[in-house]
Formats: structure tokens, sequence, C-alpha cells
């Protein structure tokens, strides 16, 4: 199996993921949108990382429009998509559903809280009814027709759905301490609107880095299984 992954900017990058996918010796192109790469057609799974940008901001990422055409046409086809954050929001975007702004912007680590179907699906087989993750964003989504909810927060209902062999998650599972300690520099202005001490948030996840890898691990296995 082959896996295309879209990376929106370069500090947003594939963190535990490139860990996984060399570890398991499994091929993988990585289409770096902020270099102006194009989107190859040899893929069989496809994964899309977050990014600052809005779903609707084509006019200032003009290749947001052929990325939600090819989105769109994969996973009506059946194929297998996994969006973090942006990701996610784009995958919504595809199948028709509003992005829209959160009611509370959720930057920190937070916990998830699986539905009764998220319970029952694969992608969390081996996960407790509640977990910990990283959230880092401002936008939500509705949940697409034809999609099941998998998993709320308290600050965000819609934290992750399904749609046939597609899933978009809210959430960060595949970001490292290190990736974290970057996007404190980037998105400094963020947290100093929310009132933040970024010394503080790199330290509590830094704390919980041994449990986001073996969630991250189980998450990816069963993703790629």
């Amino acid at each position: 199996m082959k896996a295309l992954i879209v990376q929106h900017v370069e500090c947003e990058g594939l963190g535990y993921l490139e860990d996984f996918l060399h570890e398991e010796e499994m091929d993988f192109e990585i289409a770096r949108m902020y270099e102006g790469e194009d989107l190859s057609n040899d893929f069989d799974a496809f994964i899309v990382l977050g990014g600052p940008m809005n779903v609707y901001d084509e006019n200032r990422y003009p290749y947001l429009k052929d990325l939600d055409a090819t989105i769109k046409s994969f996973v009506t086809g059946g194929g297998h998509y996994l969006g973090f954050c942006l990701g996610g929001q784009l995958l919504a975007k595809a199948l028709g559903a509003k992005v829209m702004k959160n009611p509370k912007r959720e930057i920190g680590n937070f916990e998830m809280r699986l539905t009764e179907n998220g319970v029952e699906d694969n992608l969390f087989k081996g996960f407790r009814h509640t977990f910990p993750a990283l959230e880092w964003h401002g936008d939500t989504f509705d949940i697409p027709e034809g999609a099941i909810k998998l998993a709320e927060s308290k600050l965000c209902y819609n934290q992750a759905f399904r749609f046939k062999n597609a899933y978009g998650l809210q959430f960060h599972l595949e970001t490292t301490p290190e990736m974290l300690a970057e996007w404190v520099k980037v998105y400094a202005d963020e947290l100093t609107e929310e009132g933040m001490d970024a010394v503080i948030l790199i330290e509590e996840t830094k704390r919980k880095a041994d449990i986001y890898r073996e969630l991250s691990n189980r998450l990816f296995t069963n993703f790629f299984g």
C-alpha cells in the first residue's frame, strides 16, 4: 500500500506518522503544498495534515480547489482517507458539510469522548472510551450527510467522523513535542490572544508524549490494517 500525504505548511509535518511509516517500511510520498508540489495520482491511502488556512481560502491558496475535488472523488469511491484538523475539515467540506468557527478556540491537551459508534469503529479499536489528544484549531465542521459521528469534546461537539472508508479528525495525535515547540513560535499570536503560556503547554504535552505515541501507533495500525 502506498500513501500520499498532503502537507500544507512546513511546521505541520508528519510527526509520529513518519516514524510509523518508516518502522512499518511502508511506501509513501509527501506532497508539500507550500512548495508548490503537485498531487500524485499513484496512491492507495490519502492522508491530509493540518494547517492554519481556512478550507474556503481558495483565492489565497488555489490548490485547495483541486484538493477538494480529489478528496471528493477519492472518498466517494470508497478510498481510505485520514484527515487531521484542517484535513478533517477539508473532508467535511468535500462531502458538502459546513465548516465554520468553533464557539471557542481549542488549544491544548483535551479529553476526547468516543460516541457509541466510535467505540465500535475499527479506527479506535483498543482505545478507551475517553482519551487525551492535542488540539490547536479555531474552526470546526458539521457531520456530512451519510457520515457517522465518532467523537466529541467539551469545547467542540464534533471531533471525528467516518464516511465509508474516510475519517475526519479535528484533533492531533500525530504531533510530537518537537513539532509543538515550533508551533508555539509560528502561531505565537494565537497563544497571546488566548492568554496561554507556551512553556506550560509544551511541558504538559511532553508529559503525555508516551501516551500520544502509543495512541498514534494504534490509530495508524488500525487505519492501515
